[in-house]
C-alpha cells in the first residue's frame, strides 16, 4: 500500500484499517519488529491489560514523561492517548513518535481550546501559569510549568507563596491543591469525563456493603467524592498505596486499566471499582485510552504510522515548561 494511501485512509479513521490473518501471532510480531527497529513502547495504567502486559514501560503521565526523556529508541510508539503522544514528541523532536489511533482523544485535554485559553489568560497578566499535562501542545506553549497529579502540589509549592497562579485545565484537581496549600488559584473550567462520572451515593451504599473496604480516589475526581476518600493521590500513588497497605480489601476510583497492575502486585488482596452515576455500568472506563489495541499496535508498528507531528515552534514554546516540570520533580 503507498504511503499517501495510508495517509488519506488516516485522515478519516484515525488508524490503519488493514486485514490481519487469525493465524498471525500478534504478541510475537510486536516483539520481533520492537527489536527489529529499536523502538519501546509505552504504555498509561489505563490501556487493555494486553498492551500493558507487552509494553517496555507501564506508568502514569509524569512516569510515561520521564521515561520518554531518558529512552535511546529510535521509535517510541506510545499506547495511550494523543496529548501523552504529543509530550513524547515535545521532549524528544528528533525521534519517530507513533500512535496506533489519532483517534484516542482526551476529554479534559479537549475542553481547553488554545484560543479559548489564550483569552482567558489576558485577563490575569500578573499570573503564572502551571498547566495540567493533559492538555495540548498548543496549550503548553502558554505554560510557564506543566504538572501531573503526582507532582502537583510539588510543582504549585515551587512557587513563592505571593504568586499569583492559573491552574489548567482540570478544575477538580486545582481545587485539590488549592485545598492543600491554601492558595487561591484561578482555575480554568474543565474536567475528565471519567473522573466526574462517579456517583458518591453509590460510592457510600457500596461503602456500606463492604466496611472492610477503604475507599480511595484519584485527584480529578469531584469534591464530594474526594471528601469521602480514606486516600487520595494519583494513578502510581494509588497503586503504592494498595501495595504497601494492611487492608485486604478497595474502593477504587480511577480508570479501571489500573485494576490490571493492582491485581498483578497484590493477587491476595480485593479491588472493587467505584460505581460510576450510570446505573447500567460498574464502572469507569476512558473510550478514548479503550481505542487502543493490539492489532492497531501492530499494524501501527510495522507501518510507523500514524505518527504525531508538531511544528518546529511549538516544541520549542512547549518544551520548556514540561522540562522545568522534569527538573522540578527530580
Amino acid at each position: 500500500m503507498e504511503e499517501k494511501q495510508i495517509r488519506e485512509m488516516l485522515d478519516e479513521n484515525g488508524f490503519i484499517e488493514e486485514q490481519i490473518s487469525p493465524e498471525l501471532k500478534l504478541v510475537e510480531e510486536i516483539n520481533r519488529l520492537k527489536k527489529e527497529k529499536n523502538a519501546v513502547i509505552l504504555s498509561h495504567y489505563y490501556v487493555e491489560s494486553d498492551l500493558q502486559d507487552i509494553a517496555d514501560y507501564v506508568g502514569d503521565s509524569l512516569g510515561l514523561a520521564q521515561e520518554a526523556a531518558k529512552t535511546e529508541a529510535d521509535l517510541i510508539v506510545f499506547v495511550g492517548v494523543h496529548f501523552m503522544a504529543e509530550t513524547a514528541k515535545i521532549i524528544n523532536p528528533s525521534k519517530k513518535v507513533i500512535l496506533p489511533d489519532l483517534k484516542a482523544g482526551c476529554s479534559l485535554a479537549d475542553s481547553a481550546p488554545a484560543d479559548k485559553f489564550a483569552e482567558f489568560k489576558a485577563q490575569y497578566p500578573n499570573h503564572q501559569v502551571i498547566s495540567y499535562i493533559n492538555c495540548t501542545a498548543d496549550l503548553k506553549t502558554m505554560t510557564d510549568v506543566v504538572c501531573t497529579s503526582a507532582n502537583a502540589l510539588k510543582i504549585v509549592n515551587s512557587f513563592p507563596p505571593e504568586q499569583k497562579l492559573i491552574f489548567a485545565p482540570d478544575k477538580n484537581l486545582g481545587n485539590y491543591i488549592n485545598s492543600l496549600t491554601g492558595r487561591e488559584m484561578v482555575l480554568w473550567d474543565g474536567a475528565c469525563m471519567v473522573h466526574e462520572k462517579y456517583s458518591v451515593e453509590k460510592i457510600i451504599e457500596l461503602m456500606d456493603q463492604h466496611p472492610d473496604a477503604e475507599f480511595i480516589a484519584h485527584p480529578e475526581c469531584e469534591k464530594p467524592v474526594l471528601l469521602v476518600a480514606k486516600y487520595i493521590g494519583s494513578t502510581t500513588a494509588l497503586l503504592n498505596y494498595v501495595t504497601a497497605s494492611q487492608k485486604k480489601k478497595f474502593i477504587v476510583a480511577t480508570e479501571s486499566g489500573i485494576l490490571h497492575q493492582m491485581n498483578r502486585a497484590c493477587p491476595d488482596k480485593i479491588f472493587i471499582p467505584a460505581p460510576s452515576i450510570d446505573s447500567t455500568c460498574g464502572c469507569n472506563d476512558c473510550s478514548y485510552m479503550k481505542l487502543n489495541s493490539l492489532q492497531k499496535l501492530y499494524i501501527c508498528l510495522k507501518n510507523e504510522l500514524p505518527e504525531i507531528t508538531l511544528s518546529d515552534e511549538v516544541i520549542k514554546k512547549a518544551q520548556l515548561p514540561i522540562l522545568r516540570m522534569l527538573e522540578i520533580s527530580k
